[in-house]
């Protein structure tokens, strides 16, 4: 029986990252080459896989082509890497798996100086020797320039009868990079000649899951999904995915509910994955029919800040203080933003916070909507500043405007690394970490530039640094932010904590500091969210009792909602006795959700002077 007979009648379990394996493994350079110089790691890694469920494996041949081997020097050796990806796989799969040689995509975004012709003649070489090696079938996995995918697609379908396997990588739920929906690019692949048509790449089961809601079953392909774990966390120089396993058991049945039929795993995911997958699907058969959601329909409209004597680290040493995170929006238009500042502004806050390209997704500039706010609504914004985005010259370029227009509240952040955002190909900078940023702006404040030359001015920004408190071991969290004090961190502001204890621990770590704390709380909209937030999201964790909470509520998306609202008003009662700073998070700019929270805190503060007079 043969690939496609077995995926008429059957759930079959892809395996998981070969790149991930060996990047843990402490191996960081070609990995393909390994087939000729350490073959007995691949193949062992191969065998890890087809113990813990999986059926079709790929040949670790992903960027065995000619333009990719040239990187390091190997283009000469390509016909060997590619035949010995084959053997080891074989050696290793016997009877028990499928094997499918792997052929990944070239352009990492459409404005490539590859051209098609030189794709067709890497494509071309690769793939002769995949099939003359005898694997049963090929994957075309990671392609984020669709015109490359169908036309590598059209010439594989002209060259063999064997299944062919195209996957594309999503730029957002739903939508390619080119902003083709994929019902429509998998209607396209299926035209071509595509006998599996899916996902792989990029995102977790999370936006997988719900870009399939949004495509029906195809008539004659068949579904595939290779998700990554998560999205990856940047550790001392370092990617890691932290995904738990159950995670992708949950997901590996939304999967099957959607039609699909081949099921495996991509970045940082790694055997326990795959075994997970296998496990929850074990005696399970496809699913035929489903219902399919309406694609969303987006209404953008145009439109179009708190001015404060008083630096935001001065009022929370005194007094109760509020900021609120409302982020650009992603597509130009910014009235549903504007009004949301408006909002926040007549609830009371001190200051609008937007975030710089949070998890390296492009917005609107926040520099751009910072002077917006300011000049226009006299809104006190507090400008989020990366270090990913910006080299040395850019970063003191980028204080200097900041200043100019006059917008002195900022907050120094390392930034999520481009490798998780959608600009597959963009690079992460980093000339800086947070603590160099932190004594950079203030040495601005003293008016000398990074080299030591006069600014010709003092600046008198008031510098925000992040804190994370949702790490295993509180106390070495507090020795960053000790450090970050040195460096000259004005106050601090959290990611959002979802557990009451958690702030408790908070504050008794820290109450021997002088420095302001503004403890993060962000409301939770769905079931969803949560599920996504606490699985997907580096370094944040919600307990079950909460995603239980949400689970109860999904059925209303008002009552998910009010329920979000209750858990962060729990989370504000504890927070409230213990900081003076609370630091609410806009989710989707949903800014009704935190102008209630905002009034709830108000009434809170009303309520306590109101008991003092009496």
């Amino acid at each position: 029986m043969g690939l496609l007979e077995e995926l008429k009648d059957h759930i079959l379990i892809g395996d998981g990252a070969m790149g991930t394996l060996l990047y843990s493994h402490g191996i960081d350079r070609c990995f393909e080459e390994l087939n000729l110089s350490k073959p007995e790691q691949i193949k062992f890694i191969h065998e890890a896989y087809i113990q813990a469920g999986a059926n079709v494996i790929q040949t670790n041949t992903y960027g065995a082509n000619y333009q990719k081997l040239s990187r390091y020097g190997l283009e000469d050796s390509m016909k060997q890497i590619n035949e010995a990806a084959v053997q080891i796989a074989q050696a290793a799969a016997g009877e028990q798996a499928y094997i499918v040689g792997t052929i990944g995509g070239i352009r990492s975004f459409k404005k490539s100086t590859v051209t098609l012709e030189e794709i067709k003649h890497c494509f071309t070489a690769q793939l002769t020797i995949l099939l003359e090696q005898g694997v049963d079938g090929i994957l075309l996995e990671t392609y984020y320039d669709f015109e490359e995918l169908k036309t590598v697609l059209q010439h594989a379908r002209n060259a063999t009868s064997k299944p062919i396997i195209a996957n594309v990588s999503l730029h957002e739920i739903g939508v390619l990079q080119d902003g083709t929906h994929l019902a429509d690019a998998f209607l396209e692949l299926e035209k071509l000649g595509a006998d599996v048509i899916g996902l792989n790449c990029r995102l977790g089961p999370y936006h997988m899951i719900r870009s399939l809601e949004q495509v029906p079953i195809p008539q004659k392909a068949y579904l595939s999904v290779y998700p990554n774990a998560s999205l990856p966390e940047y550790v001392e120089g370092r990617l890691v995915y932290e995904t738990h396993e159950n995670y992708f058991k949950e997901s590996a049945l939304l999967f099957r509910a959607e039609g699909v039929r081949l099921i495996g795993g991509c970045c940082g995911t790694s055997p326990k994955h795959i075994a997970a997958i296998a496990h929850a699907l074990k005696g399970l058969q496809p699913i035929t029919d489903k219902s399919v959601k309406d694609r969303p329909v987006e209404v953008t409209t145009e439109g179009r800040s708190l001015t404060q004597s008083t630096p935001i680290h001065e009022i929370v040493k005194k007094q109760r203080s509020i900021i609120v995170e409302l982020d650009p929006p992603k597509k130009l238009g910014v009235q549903t933003f504007i009004q949301g500042a408006i909002a926040l502004q007549k609830a009371g806050v001190d200051s609008v916070t937007l975030a710089d390209n949070s998890l390296a997704s492009p917005r609107i500039s926040n520099i751009a909507c910072g002077t917006i706010l300011k000049q226009q609504y006299n809104i006190n914004p507090l400008i989020h500043i990366t270090c990913r985005d910006r080299n040395l010259i850019g970063l003191q370029s980028h204080l200097m405007g900041l200043h100019t227009l006059g917008l002195n509240e900022v907050l120094a952040v390392t930034g999520d690394p481009s490798k998780i955002g959608d600009f597959p190909g963009a690079t992460s900078v980093y000339d800086l970490s947070s603590f160099d940023l932190i004594s950079l702006i203030k040495q601005f404040n003293e008016g000398i530039s990074y080299s030591g030359k006069s600014l010709g001015q003092k600046t008198n920004f008031s510098i925000a640094a992040a804190f994370n408190p949702n790490v295993r071991y509180l106390d070495k969290a507090v020795i960053r932010l000790e450090k970050k004090i040195k460096c000259g961190a004005d106050y601090f502001i959290t990611q959002p904590l979802y557990n009451e204890k958690q702030i408790i621990d908070v504050y008794e770590h820290t109450k021997h500091l002088s420095t302001p704390i503004y403890i993060g709380i962000m409301p939770l909209t769905s079931a969803r969210n949560a599920n996504f937030i606490h699985h997907e999201i580096p370094g944040i964790s919600l307990s079950q009792g909460i995603r239980d909470r949400m689970a109860d509520a999904d059925h209303d998306p008002k009552k998910a909602q009010e329920e979000g609202i209750a858990i962060a008003k729990s989370l504000i009662d504890v927070a409230y006795d213990l900081f003076n700073g609370i630091y609410l998070i806009t989710p989707f700019l949903r800014y009704e959700m935190t102008v209630e929270l905002t009034n709830y805190i108000k009434s809170k503060e009303l309520a306590a002077f109101e008991r003092k007079v009496h």
